[in-house]
């Protein structure tokens, strides 16, 4: 029976330490964090703004959510004339905007947290009434596949607001960007398909 006290040779012990050098790098992404959130109030008050009659506001939404066509040799993509006035398309891309602040943010909370969680050390959350359900299983498998659907998620969000202004995008663009989010599907049922494997082949292993 290994003895819980043993302690690790200098050189292995010295490797294992060096994995708190990625602790910078999960502070920096909570100062990125701090960064979005700063960012979601300055829309959302821009946009409360502009429902109230700020033409201030307003025309801070209409440059944030303004999509230009590409330049067309044949001028055949005409760039549709800015609304003067708060309309429901644009409100739909300003809240768009914040779906997809929020998004990255959970994004950012899973990888700050479960990549401490997994590659650091343990947070001890156990018995804390607020531990993330996904946090009491989280593996390096678990996370990546977390993160693809996070990613899903949030490349949908930008479909959507393509769609919206399908109008100044050539047919080009629309496909591309159609097939970008396919490959993000597929990734993503190719990355829990073999998590599925793994983790089929792992129990069948304990089982004989």
């Amino acid at each position: 029976m290994t003895d819980p006290k043993h302690k690790l040779r200098p050189l292995p012990a010295f490797i294992f330490m060096t994995r708190w050098l990625q602790l910078p790098l999960y502070l920096g992404l909570i100062l990125a964090q701090c960064v979005y959130v700063f960012h979601f109030w300055v829309e959302l008050k821009d946009l409360i703004g502009a429902a109230l009659g700020s033409d201030a506001a307003l025309q801070h939404i209409l440059q944030a959510v303004a999509v230009h066509a590409p330049v067309a040799a044949d001028a055949a993509v005409q760039v549709p004339v800015p609304p003067t006035k708060l309309t429901e398309t644009t409100i739909m891309l300003v809240v768009l905007g914040l779906i997809d602040v929020v998004m990255i943010s959970n994004l950012l909370v899973m990888v700050i947290i479960g990549g401490y969680e997994t590659f650091i050390s343990r947070m001890n959350l156990d018995a804390h009434p607020d531990q993330p359900e996904w946090l009491s299983h989280v593996n390096a498998s678990v996370l990546k596949t977390k993160l693809a659907m996070a990613i899903i998620g949030i490349s949908s969000i930008h479909l959507l607001k393509t769609f919206i202004n399908a109008s100044v995008y050539d047919i080009k663009t629309l496909v591309a960007q159609t097939v970008i989010h396919i490959v993000f599907l597929l990734s993503a049922m190719a990355i829990a398909y073999t998590d599925r494997i793994t983790t089929m082949t792992h129990n069948d292993s304990k089982h004989h």
